[in-house]
């Protein structure tokens, strides 16, 4: 139908749309990064495991817009949806390990499936070299700008008297923001029936349409609704918030324990690629990310800008695969 078809486009590309618009305003000049021994010398091309219109592929496609200018080569977006984002991962680290191919993830996929899934196709640590760490942000819940729930207690006081009526959608089984809606459950009794789509632009589209209650996603999926008014937000998911989330309240502050969620991306190459390359991709992201524009954007999708080195963002990887095996088992949640 013409109206549902509208609703599709505007929710699987607002938000990259947006980002990319407010680009091309009066760019900052990017230095450039001269090529090291022959590096890079093709197109580099970044694999996003969702679907467009989502945080994930916004994300990929902030940094690709201004890569070349810095590299000196194109970068393309390659979108390989499913599983919660395990297919498109198994096909990077089965990638050959040249630089080339890298991966746009977060943590629900590296820190998350492979507690979830019984077999998600590979191993965060052995099959793959972290490069940068983007940002840091909480999970927003959403609802539609009519939604009836005005305040997150209106859909928890919904949610627990009449349990799995309320229906939460999510990217996907096994991301964080299915744990929240687990979490929520088991510890609050903010009981909610999980609605998994692939990708946060079909889920936006189903809330759009009114076909779910509320979405749980990361803010960088959201925050041109948000600031457009199509979207209401009633909680988010931790402290670190800034943009259109700064005033929201979070899920701690309103009661709820366990409930502290951080969300991130960040980009990987496969296991085995020489270092010196996995160092010039991580100078040459870097670099995009500290552009003005580009950190500018990063903000006002409700993140912080973290731009790490590949140790310190190897190092909260650990830390993360360690806590949300932990919650993942106390939860008693499964995904395949």
């Amino acid at each position: 139908m013409p109206s549902a078809h509208r609703a599709s486009s505007l929710a699987r590309f607002s938000v990259a749309a947006a980002w990319l618009a407010a680009m091309a305003l009066q760019p900052a000049a990017a230095e450039p990064l001269p090529a090291r021994n022959g590096f890079p010398s093709q197109t580099v091309k970044f694999v996003s495991p969702f679907p467009p219109g989502g945080g994930n592929d916004a994300t990929a496609r902030l940094v690709t817009t201004r890569l070349p200018e810095i590299m000196g080569q194109a970068a393309v977006v390659d979108n390989r949806g499913g599983a919660g984002g395990n297919i498109g991962a198994k096909s990077v680290a089965e990638a050959k390990p040249d630089g080339y191919t890298v991966l746009t993830s977060q943590v629900s996929i590296m820190a998350v499936n492979p507690s979830l899934y019984s077999a998600p196709g590979f191993d965060p640590l052995k099959n793959f070299m972290p490069i940068t760490q983007v940002n840091a942000a909480p999970l927003a819940l959403v609802v539609e700008a009519s939604s009836p729930y005005k305040t997150f207690a209106d859909l928890a006081t919904r949610a627990k008297a009449s349990p799995g009526k309320v229906t939460y959608a999510t990217p996907g089984n096994g991301t964080l923001s299915h744990l929240v809606g687990v979490v929520l459950q088991k510890d609050s009794g903010v009981d909610m029936t999980h609605v998994p789509y692939k990708g946060a632009g079909p889920a936006l589209t189903d809330l759009l349409g009114g076909q779910v209650d509320v979405l749980v996603t990361s803010t960088a999926s959201v925050a041109g609704m948000v600031q457009s008014g199509k979207l209401r937000v009633l909680a988010v998911t931790s402290p670190r918030r800034i943009g259109v989330f700064a005033k929201v309240p979070t899920l701690e502050e309103l009661g709820y324990a366990n409930a502290r969620f951080e969300d991130w991306y960040g980009f990987f190459a496969p296991a085995g690629t020489p270092p010196e390359r996995v160092a010039y991709l991580n100078e040459a992201i870097v670099r995009t990310l500290r552009l003005p524009e580009v950190s500018k954007l990063v903000t006002d999708g409700g993140s912080e800008v973290v731009a790490n080195t590949p140790e310190a963002f190897a190092a909260q990887l650990r830390l993360d695969i360690d806590r949300w095996s932990r919650v993942v088992k106390l939860s008693g949640a499964k995904a395949d």
